[in-house]
């Protein structure tokens, strides 16, 4: 019997109705450490200009304190599969909690620089395993007719965490009077901004006490009584659920553990199918989109844009980030992953263009002249925006989706890493670029975006509406 038939037959593709109510529940649940990775991502651009102050350091050492949490983050991600497989995904996301809030609690009472870096790594830590556990637990959790859609909660709590922490940075410069390092609650406000992650990352780890196991982990390690249980609580008791039981366990004896020896091969080191996933994860960094939150309060004020005024164009701006994040789960399943990426690409290349040109006149009393400053706010929200609507999503669903079985789970690790080494690299070497010359930084981003345009005409490979096992 084919594993269809045998879905069928179990039921397994459907969830009755008052089941629904608690499995979006637990995938709310896992999907805070979504939150949290864009929160915690983000919330340093409201502590950039006042770190530099209190320590009095130049671009290039800036750049490092903030890119530091990368390395953390390829540490986090690469081995959190590992660890989830030993000891279950559930101690996994109680970890990455626990990381969160010592990494908020550090960054926000350093003793020196030495130290809030040291924190800054511990919650790139716990970055990357809730980037791999989220995803992972809900498609192991999720009835299979609504996995897609749970599936969508990682990327949408991703986006809102980003958008909450701007609204908080916000608030908080208010109440310290526009100054990033004014007094609140006794500490310097940058302080208070990285403080306050602990409300989100205590209530993460509570939330991991009130969700189950993976089902899929449980029958790995011999508890097919209990994965029985829960399958009953999320799918429902109506199926049959010794038939799920022994589908899980024949899927998982029967699947093949890619190893970076796989990959090889081609010509060039890599299959080419590998350096296409590598390329969609360079070309999603490389257009400079984690510049907008990392540095876009101090971007702004460096244009002459009021403190205050900076932190809440970095709020709208995550807002408009949201807002194509929603396009794009819309569309990416109707319009197809290769149109939303070149349509995409052709939107950044346009509002980076426009902040290019923007940023290449004088200031004038330390601010851009009206027109080029409205042209450089309304085109960095068109470059969020059509970035947000195509490659923050499409590279995340293609890079699952185009992989042959065989290779799927190391390719995939390979083209992530490529992610955050590009990450590490712009978030890096932004600093001083745009001390050397900001408009020039923007043209790079600008031809960046321009050569994704070639590449996904002649390489990539549309994936829509194809099963998995088609691709190779």
């Amino acid at each position: 019997m084919t594993s269809t038939a045998q879905a069928q037959k179990s039921g397994a593709g459907t969830a009755r109705p008052e089941h629904l109510g608690r499995v979006t529940f637990i995938a709310a649940a896992a999907a805070m450490g979504g939150f949290l990775f864009g929160y915690d991502s983000s919330v340093i651009n409201g502590a950039v200009e006042a770190i530099r102050d209190r320590y009095g350091i130049g671009s290039a050492a800036l750049a490092q304190v903030i890119a530091i949490a990368l390395i953390g983050c390829a540490i986090g991600a690469a081995y959190a599969g590992r660890i989830a497989d030993r000891i279950g995904r559930i101690r996994v996301m109680q970890i990455a909690a626990v990381l969160f809030t010592i990494s908020a609690v550090g960054s926000a009472l350093p003793f020196a620089l030495w130290d809030f870096a040291l924190w800054r790594v511990v919650g790139g830590f716990a970055i990357g395993m809730a980037s791999v556990i989220g995803p992972a637990y809900i498609a192991e959790v999720a009835p299979p007719a609504y996995r897609g859609r749970l599936g969508s909660f990682q990327q949408a709590a991703i986006v809102i965490g980003i958008a909450i922490s701007q609204l908080v940075n916000w608030g908080l410069l208010n109440g310290a009077g526009g100054d990033q390092r004014g007094k609140l609650m006794g500490l310097e406000a940058w302080q208070v901004m990285l403080g306050v992650m602990v409300v989100p990352a205590v209530l993460y780890g509570l939330l991991s006490f009130a969700i189950p196991e993976s089902p899929r982990f449980l029958i790995s390690v011999g508890k097919r009584e209990r994965a029985r249980e829960i399958l009953a609580e999320v799918e429902g008791d109506h199926n049959d659920l010794d038939a799920r039981v022994t589908e899980i366990e024949h899927a998982m004896k029967s699947e093949h553990r890619s190893t970076f020896k796989d990959l090889l091969g081609g010509g060039f080191f890599f299959k080419p199918v590998v350096w296409i996933g590598i390329g969609l994860s360079v070309f999603q960094q490389f257009v400079g989109i984690n510049v907008a939150f990392y540095y876009s309060s101090t971007l702004w004020q460096s244009v002459g844009v009021d403190p205050t005024d900076s932190f809440f164009y970095s709020f709208t701006t995550s807002i408009i980030n949201i807002v194509g994040t929603v396009i794009a789960m819309i569309f990416v399943d109707r319009v197809g992953r290769k149109p939303l990426a070149l349509i995409g690409s052709i939107g950044m290349v346009v509002g980076l263009a426009l902040e290019a040109w923007a940023f290449s006149y004088d200031l004038v009393d330390g601010k851009l002249p009206a027109a080029q400053g409205w042209t450089a706010l309304i085109a960095a929200h068109v470059f969020v925006l059509f970035f947000a609507l195509s490659w923050g999503v499409v590279v995340w669903v293609m890079l699952g989706e185009m992989f042959p079985n065989k290779i799927r789970a190391a390719a995939l690790g390979v083209a992530a890493s490529a992610q955050w080494i590009a990450n590490w690299a712009i978030t890096a070497s932004f600093p001083s670029l745009a001390d050397w010359n900001l408009s020039a930084t923007y043209v790079i981003y600008t031809v960046s975006a321009a050569l994704s345009i070639p590449f996904v005409l002649k390489f990539v490979k549309e994936t829509k509406g194809k099963a998995l096992e088609e691709m190779g």
